[in-house]
């Protein structure tokens, strides 16, 4: 009865305004939960028939069965335990659902998002990466693919770098912070910190499709969707999806560079 669980088969399918809609009700759920369909079909400039139909798209059956399952995922959201489980899954299995979370990023990259970040990124500035955990590791190759074409990138790897990293972020710079879950305190004191100042660079997160404190906190948020995977406790998630936002990102900003020759 979660509510990622129930739209992901659907996702694909959405347009982009639909992918609006979606966006603004993943962000917002705590704040949708009471209320009326008609609210938040005036809150995203859309008609409620537009809205319902788009309720139906996502895979419920009227707005009810939505704002109920909106209120047990909010209820729930902080309840959750992590939990070692074996991994049963067959492989075919999960070579499907590997190659599907692939596809869903994919396809719920917003263009516009991209272009605005290519466009910053088109003055060369600093690219600042801030990640933690498995992610570090990720960010090592995006680090390296991004220096490779040009870039200066500052990637610190503990937290007395990241302490001192942040305090020399510029106005100009681009900041990147890569959080599947979003709610990791010391980054978000990071950009708690770099939004104290009156002006302050761009801030692009990479998150989990879930509500979450960065994503809500960032300039740009880019989805990604993968399938959290533990084995005796270790956290054996793939961050292949991270990898291909930050591949492509590159890919069409060397797009953008050659479209103004």
């Amino acid at each position: 009865m979660n509510f990622f669980e129930i739209i992901k088969p659907y996702v694909e399918k959405l347009n982009k305004n639909e992918y609006g809609l979606l966006d603004y009700v993943i962000k917002n759920m705590d704040k949708i939960q009471n209320k009326s369909i008609r609210e938040i079909a005036a809150a995203c400039y859309v008609s409620t028939t537009t809205f319902l139909r788009f309720v139906r798209k996502i895979g419920f059956s009227g707005y009810s069965e939505f704002s109920t399952v909106i209120k047990y995922t909010v209820l729930n959201s902080d309840k959750q335990e992590d939990k070692a489980e074996p991994f049963v899954e067959e492989q075919s299995k999960y070579r499907n659902e590997y190659l599907k979370n692939i596809e869903e990023t994919v396809r719920v990259l917003d263009e516009r998002k991209l272009l605005k970040i290519c466009q910053v990124l088109d003055h060369q500035p600093k690219l600042y990466f801030f990640a933690k955990g498995f992610s570090k590791y990720s960010a090592e190759y995006i680090e390296y693919l991004y220096t490779l074409n040009g870039f200066i990138v500052i990637f610190p790897k503990n937290h007395e770098q990241r302490r001192l990293a942040y305090r020399n972020v510029q106005l100009n710079d681009v900041v990147f912070v890569f959080d599947y879950e979003g709610e990791d305190d010391e980054l978000i004191q990071i950009i708690q910190n770099l939004q104290s100042q009156k002006e302050y660079a761009l801030l692009v997160s990479i998150t989990g499709a879930n509500n979450n404190t960065i994503q809500n906190m960032s300039d740009e948020n880019l989805y990604l969707f993968t399938d959290e995977l533990k084995v005796s406790g270790v956290d054996m998630t793939s961050h292949v999806s991270l990898i291909v936002i930050m591949e492509l990102l590159l890919y069409q900003f060397m797009e953008y560079e050659k479209s103004k020759q």
